[in-house]
């Protein structure tokens, strides 16, 4: 009688009798960088997209209500700004920044919108 030989595993799976190496300091100095630029990267696209929903909104609504309209457009902007102060807050920068000023830009835009 002849004994199968064992197959061989292929090389992209997990082998579970050989332990993963030690990541070194600069791996995962490397790894918590993409991780906090892909965090910051959501939460801004997240949260300026609300404000771009809030401005959306205010161009949609009858021009009889010019308060809601022009009050939709500064929560806008007010959500601009938090997308952007999140961002920084995240990769541990100072909050306060000019770069803050972007998150006013929907707001800009709706009321040139709705005022226009």
């Amino acid at each position: 009688m002849t004994q199968e030989p064992t197959p061989r595993r292929a090389k992209h799976l997990i082998d579970p009798s050989v332990p993963r190496k030690q990541a070194s300091a600069a791996d995962i100095a490397r790894l918590e960088r993409v991780q906090r630029t892909v965090m910051s990267v959501l939460v801004g696209t997240t949260i300026f997209h609300l404000s771009v929903g809030l401005v959306i909104a205010a161009v949609v609504i009858d021009d009889s209500e010019r308060v809601a309209q022009v009050g939709l457009c500064v929560l806008g902007g007010a959500f601009g700004v938090v997308a952007m102060a999140a961002a920084f807050a995240i990769h541990r920068r100072a909050v306060v920044s000019p770069w803050l000023l972007v998150g006013l830009v929907p707001t800009v835009v709706g009321l040139i919108l709705v005022l226009g």
